[in-house]
């Protein structure tokens, strides 16, 4: 497992490991102020035929956590690991990060002036149970009907090629939009904070607990 946060200190508490290699996933997870650690899952995240784009989220999400949980050294203690994945779809059809300026300018084409849904899939592993908290956060987004130019304009800028849809909404690709409906306005970011605070409260996570006084 690679740590690429802060050493998560001994208070109690269970350990925090974020299940990604996601950078957006870490800067979202720091907002909450806490100890955590991160773990890049190895697994196949290939959908499967047939697989809704909801499913392949679930799946993909509960996979990561468990991946990272089974490869923790035997008397680690409890821990709280968090899997994430994002499908992005529309007409059926499932949309992976595009990788390359020319597959994200055929899917911004395809997309635009048309509602995509984003399925932003989180579970929560404790590993003193092995249970695991699964949701699926859907945000629908409409894409504004823009010119081949201005797509090409945006990619070049802001180069979103590591994004499932090839927009940002944190980013420029704001501008790409023409709404966003969503009950939990991180999740079209890649994790889903108030449904992650509710899973934390509920296993027992201090989010809000009082600093310890300074000797």
């Amino acid at each position: 497992m690679q740590d690429t946060a802060a050493p998560v200190p001994q208070t109690g508490r269970p350990v925090l490991i974020l299940a990604s290699s996601s950078r957006y996933r870490r800067e979202l997870l720091e907002r909450l102020r806490i100890p955590f650690e991160t773990a890049v899952p190895a697994i196949d995240e290939t959908p499967q035929p047939g697989e809704t784009p909801e499913a392949t989220a679930l799946r993909l999400a509960e996979a990561k956590a468990r991946a990272v949980a089974a490869a923790l050294p035997a008397g680690a203690g409890r821990a709280l690991v968090i899997g994430s994945d994002q499908v992005a779809t529309f007409d059926g059809h499932q949309i992976g990060k595009p990788g390359t300026h020319e597959r994200a300018l055929e899917q911004l084409r395809a997309m635009r002036g048309r509602e995509v849904l984003f399925h932003s899939a989180l579970s929560l592993l404790d590993t003193a149970t092995g249970q695991t908290d699964t949701v699926d956060v859907v945000t629908k987004v409409r894409f504004r009907d823009l010119p081949d130019a201005a797509l090409d304009a945006y990619l070049r800028a802001e180069q979103p090629y590591d994004c499932a849809g090839s927009a940002k909404s944190e980013g420029l690709g704001i501008v790409l939009l023409e709404a966003i409906e969503s009950d939990d306005p991180t999740a079209l970011i890649g994790l889903p904070l108030i449904a992650l605070t509710r899973m934390l409260l509920a296993a027992g996570y201090p989010l809000l607990a009082p600093q310890e006084a300074q000797p």
